[in-house]
């Protein structure tokens, strides 16, 4: 009779069926596996995703045209964008970093672009300031539009 620490022996029928799988393969298997269920989920649920692989490459990311409400917006903080929707079909894209201490700009409200840190707005068409103390405009992005997508970048 065999101990749980032992490998069955050639003649075993189980040994025929499997092959040995060592520990650090599993792990990685696993590893893998966590990372990309995890990426999934996230980009999933900003709506925002790299034409490729589901990540930023090259500073290039693709939106779900129907992520972004018409007469609003939404800020993509962990990619430090802003897209918004002025009037139907028509799609903008900024820096969400406020152009005054370099906060991230936090949503898209009543027409502007609004930064929680010291109160600055900027217009949701044009990224120009509206409100201070911030007086540069929000730098804008690139913006191109492909069937339900937008790509920024």
């Amino acid at each position: 009779m065999s101990t749980p620490d032992q490998v069955p022996p050639a003649s075993h029928p189980a040994s025929s069926d499997c092959e040995e799988i060592d520990r650090r393969t599993v792990i990685r298997g696993a590893g893998v596996v966590g990372a990309s269920v995890v990426g999934a989920a996230a980009l999933a649920a900003g709506g925002l995703s790299s034409p490729a692989s589901g990540a930023a490459v090259s500073g290039r990311y693709v939106i779900k045209k129907s992520a972004i409400p018409v007469g609003g917006g939404k800020v993509f903080a962990a990619h430090k964008v802003v897209v918004t929707q002025p009037t139907a079909g028509k799609f903008k894209a900024f820096s969400a970093v406020c152009t005054h201490q370099g906060c991230t700009v936090a949503r898209v409200a009543h027409g502007t672009i609004d930064c929680p840190c010291h109160g600055s707005k900027f217009d949701m068409t044009t990224g120009r300031v509206k409100a201070g103390p911030a007086n540069s405009p929000l730098h804008a992005k690139a913006v191109k539009v492909t069937g339900g997508s937008i790509t920024i970048g």
